[in-house]
């Protein structure tokens, strides 16, 4: 089973289209490489401000646990419910992770590979 990887990073919009163009070419001539997964924000602050220490051990335990409520998460992580379902909001808004056909959370990425350029 091949593990689900997701890039994240500081990127210009102009890039992210620069590769779409470049997987559309490869799949126009037949290339059959798997599809990378990239989020992408406008600045190192937004990024920072989304994937904080918190929702990372968030995602790590629902990795780890498999699916759970935000209650179940919260009783696991140890943090109270309205801070954990606001962490939740803010990783599902970025489809860090996603709710399963029963309303559970989950979080799909095995790896997330962050990268930030200090020299563009």
């Amino acid at each position: 089973m091949s593990k689900q990887h997701i890039h994240i990073g500081v990127e210009g919009a102009n890039r992210g289209f620069d590769r779409f163009v470049e997987a559309w070419h490869r799949a126009e001539s037949g290339g059959t490489e798997p599809a990378e997964i990239h989020l992408n924000f406008e600045d190192f602050s937004r990024l920072t401000s989304v994937l904080t220490p918190k929702r990372l051990e968030l995602m790590k335990t629902l990795r780890q646990q498999g699916p759970l409520s935000v209650r179940a998460l919260s009783k696991q992580l140890d943090r109270d419910y309205k801070n954990v379902h606001a962490d939740a909001g803010a990783l599902k808004a970025v489809d860090l992770i996603q709710r399963t056909d029963e309303g559970l959370l989950v979080a799909p990425w095995d790896v997330i590979d962050a990268h930030v350029r200090l020299v563009a």
